[in-house]
């Protein structure tokens, strides 16, 4: 997620030639594509190869560790990939988030499994579709009203805080974070993804594609976790 904005230039995509814009925010959805193909590879690979259960044995039991892990490599990705300047650079850190999101899934991945048994891989399936159709809804809202969403700065930045000190608590004092929590962290997610694809269209610079890319691919990548974490809690 971007600001509105601490990484402002002289010349933010808003201001350039329509074709120029244009060719910028098709460039950042490619790579936001591309991103979430690589992550479907690796994680396939990690689950195909063991990788994954060797990762559940070792997180089960630990799984608010690994939201909070979740949600902090988020954070520290957006922050270094705003702050680099060289596009190798840019590359190098979505290429080591996206793994490292891959890493962060594979228990879960596998936890669907257990629970769901045969409706495991179905489970999965659902909860990318219903992410998919849910961001793909959500940038089509922001780009056709053609609305600056940069005031969500704010609340996202409280939420996230909020939801880390409940991961935090809810560790200390040994309560769970249900359902609701959940259906909470769907809708934050859904607002960061309004206001990632709004700093796409408003606020980026034209040499800034990969840092865009990896924001929004961040925030999808959150929703998508919350929607299986609520699947699975039917189950």
């Amino acid at each position: 997620m971007q600001t509105d904005n601490p990484y402002a230039v002289n010349h933010p995509v808003a201001m350039l030639e329509a074709d120029r814009r244009s060719a910028f925010i098709w460039r950042t959805y490619a790579h936001v594509v591309g991103a979430i193909l690589a992550f479907a590879a690796i994680s396939t690979w990690m689950f195909k190869s063991g990788v994954s259960i060797q990762l559940f044995n070792v997180m089960q039991g630990n799984w608010l560790l690994v939201l909070g892990a979740f949600m902090i490599a988020s954070w520290g990705a957006n922050y270094v990939a705003h702050r680099l300047e060289s596009q190798a650079a840019q590359y190098a850190a979505f290429a080591v988030y996206v793994v490292a999101q891959a890493v962060i899934f594979a228990p879960l991945f596998v936890m669907a499994i257990i629970v769901g048994g045969a409706n495991g891989p179905g489970i999965i399936e659902s909860a990318a579709t219903v992410t998919i159709v849910a961001s793909v809804g959500l940038m089509a809202v922001a780009m056709l009203t053609g609305k600056d969403f940069s005031f969500l700065r704010g609340l996202l930045v409280w939420g996230g805080i909020l939801a880390l000190v409940g991961i935090v608590a809810s560790l200390i004092f040994g309560f769970e974070l249900g359902t609701w929590f959940s259906v909470a962290m769907i809708g934050f997610a859904g607002a960061a993804v309004l206001y990632d694809t709004s700093n796409i269209m408003h606020h980026y610079p034209e040499n800034r594609h990969v840092a865009a890319a990896m924001s929004l691919f961040a925030s999808i990548a959150l929703m998508f976790w919350y929607v299986l974490r609520l699947f699975l809690s039917r189950e």
